[in-house]
């Protein structure tokens, strides 16, 4: 029998798109090169797009290196112009004219700031071009751990206590304390202080955590499990759940740890230490995958997702931490004792082209407002401020 959805993919171009102004900018590089190569292998056509960290965008060979980006774009890359207004699209200058990039979807590698938190999804919306990642709507949600925490709390979905930290405000929880970037994606920034006045002077003279701070309650009881799930196939599918093993005297599972581990040729979360699947209670496995479903369907996330857990041993209470729209290596390695990560990622690419994109409706008006109008000075009067 044949295979439809290889044949549905024969004509495809897919972009993979990595890098982006982001802290997370050579993770993300990291990313898109290891999606470019399962997706080539796999026999689709590839464009790997590089956003750089100035903000310019480049076509880039297949079969680039991480070596080959220490300097910036590589020596053989092909500048790429972003054009908005009538006639949108990638287009990649060429001897005699410019060359429209043709993308049936593309595939978002961008780790935190604006390519995971929003932006990116806006510019592609705007553009015209599908891509996974998630919708703006569902990007900003997943970037804005104050707002997500919110919504789990407002759901019944069991999260520890988590506020904003503002000058004056009294926190409801005791300490220790730890503290977080409000907008972020990894473990960058993150910081465990004892008291609120260190908390306060934490959120003031780090570079990461002045775009605004969150405090939550530090549990040194509590270890981490995440969990993928991916919307690409029948319904929300989940992986197996996976406990990261930190240093023993890690407090928290860090950057390092997770980005870092390994020897050369060995770095990235693939090679991490962890226990796959988790050496937890039954209940507990069904529970994360569970949750995982109910916060992809509350958030409106799509495509392949890592959703992080906080898991008590001793009491087998379990509470979602945070979710990534975006995750370090797209979370093949949790995928891989199910399913391969060419169809992982051609899963996703599919969903992207063939959905709708999630916008707001417009162009409904009949003119009635504008006609009613009259003129415009006659509504700035009472708008110069007070009478003396």
């Amino acid at each position: 029998m044949p295979d439809n959805r290889s044949a549905s993919t024969s004509d495809a171009r897919w972009a993979v798109v990595f890098g982006g102004p982001s802290p997370e900018h050579e993770i993300s590089i990291l990313t898109g090169l290891q999606a470019e190569r399962v997706l080539t292998k796999a026999g689709q056509q590839v464009l790997p797009l590089y956003w750089a960290p100035t903000g310019g965008w480049f076509l880039v060979p297949n079969g680039a290196e991480a070596k080959d980006f220490l300097e910036g774009p590589p020596s053989a890359a092909r500048p790429v112009e972003v054009r908005l207004g009538a006639d949108p699209g990638f287009f990649v200058k060429g001897r005699l004219r410019s060359e429209r990039l043709d993308i049936s979807a593309a595939l978002s590698c961008l780790h935190g700031g604006l390519g995971e938190g929003g932006g990116y999804a806006g510019l592609m919306a705007l553009l015209g071009i599908p891509t996974t990642g998630g919708s703006l709507y569902a990007s900003a949600l997943g970037m804005d751990k104050l707002a997500f925490g919110g919504v789990l709390a407002t759901a019944g979905i069991p999260t520890l206590p988590r506020v904003a930290l503002e000058p004056d405000l009294e926190l409801p929880f005791d300490g220790p304390y730890i503290v977080k970037p409000r907008f972020g994606g990894s473990s960058i920034g993150i910081e465990i202080v004892d008291d609120l006045e260190t908390a306060r002077v934490v959120a003031r003279t780090s570079a990461h955590l002045r775009a605004g701070a969150v405090v939550e309650p530090y549990r040194a009881d509590l270890v981490d499990l995440n969990i993928s799930f991916r919307t690409g196939g029948d319904g929300v599918q989940v992986s197996d759940l996976e406990k990261p093993l930190r240093k023993p005297d890690g407090a928290v599972y860090s950057y390092d740890e997770k980005y870092l581990a390994g020897g050369p040729g060995e770095v990235g979360l693939s090679s991490a230490p962890r226990e796959l699947p988790a050496q937890v209670p039954d209940e507990v496995a069904a529970l994360a995958a569970e949750l995982a479903e109910r916060v992809a369907v509350l958030t409106g996330v799509t495509g392949v997702a890592r959703l992080d857990f906080l898991y008590d041993e001793s009491s087998g209470e379990l509470v979602v931490n945070e979710v990534n729209a975006v995750p370090g290596a797209l979370a093949l390695y949790l995928w891989a004792p199910k399913v391969g990560a060419a169809e992982v990622l051609l899963d996703a690419l599919r969903e992207a082209r063939d959905a709708p994109p999630v916008s707001a409706p417009s162009g409904f008006g009949s003119g009635a407002a504008l006609r009613a109008a009259g003129g415009i000075a006659g509504k700035l009067v009472g708008l110069d401020g007070p009478r003396l």
